[in-house]
């Protein structure tokens, strides 16, 4: 499983090359453009783990872009890091206030980029600052790939513990089935999207099981989302 899924909205080609280098040097998974426009049709085809973006772009300026994603309710919470020659204390207000969560100025090293890459991520993936996830009164231990829920053991399939552990990373979000199978099963895979719908009866069982409430929520025509607001 690779570390997340970085989209690079970056129009200098040679600084681009060398960020997608380093980047999936430390096994993410990157795409880029150097397009405002294009970039916003990736980031709602596949909405990203993290958005690099640069301010000065072709088509839509990245702030325009930052302030488009953060109204598109599948990127809205999608954490962004501002890329920017702009060292004014007015323009890194700027970029903040209109959603950015961080913000680089250049010249930046590659290695500071990717250690930035990695605190943001820190923050809103937990599994990607230890070996736990949890959340509400469900625990998963990934490297002894043990759940709790309430204190007390489940036992899942391989398959359900990879797509809890995948929910559990982004608890909120809604993913179509689609999604599920390109992260959970990966791109290679030839099962059918239905399928996804018997392994969340499956893990739905698990975790709920004992009249426990359910916090796999079903979005009509859009997909499923681990979400505390399902059981009200």
């Amino acid at each position: 499983m690779t570390k997340g899924r970085i989209l690079l909205v970056e129009d200098d080609s040679a600084l681009a090359e060398l960020l997608v280098y380093n980047l999936k040097r430390e096994d993410f998974e990157v795409a880029h453009t150097a397009d405002g426009e294009e970039a916003m049709l990736l980031a709602q085809e596949t909405p990203p783990d993290l958005v690099l973006l640069d301010w000065m772009i072709e088509g839509i300026s990245g702030i325009e872009v930052c302030r488009r994603l953060r109204r598109h309710p599948d990127t809205a919470n999608v954490p962004i890091i501002m890329l920017t020659a702009r060292g004014e204390e007015a323009d890194r207000i700027r970029g903040l206030e209109t959603g950015a969560d961080d913000y680089i100025t250049k010249p930046f090293s590659p290695r500071e980029l990717v250690a930035r890459v990695g605190a943001v991520l820190r923050r809103v993936r937990p599994a990607l600052a230890g070996e736990q996830l949890a959340y509400g009164d469900l625990e998963m231990d990934i490297v002894a790939h043990k759940v709790r829920r309430g204190g007390e053991s489940i036992a899942l399939g391989p398959t359900e513990f990879r797509l809890l552990r995948h929910f559990l990373e982004h608890p909120g979000r809604v993913f179509s089935r689609e999604r599920l199978l390109d992260s959970v099963w990966g791109h290679d895979s030839d099962i059918e999207p239905r399928t996804v719908d018997v392994h969340i009866r499956r893990l739905r069982k698990a975790v709920n099981a004992g009249g426990r409430s359910d916090i796999i929520r079903t979005v009509r025509s859009a997909g499923y989302a681990l979400d505390s607001d399902a059981a009200r």
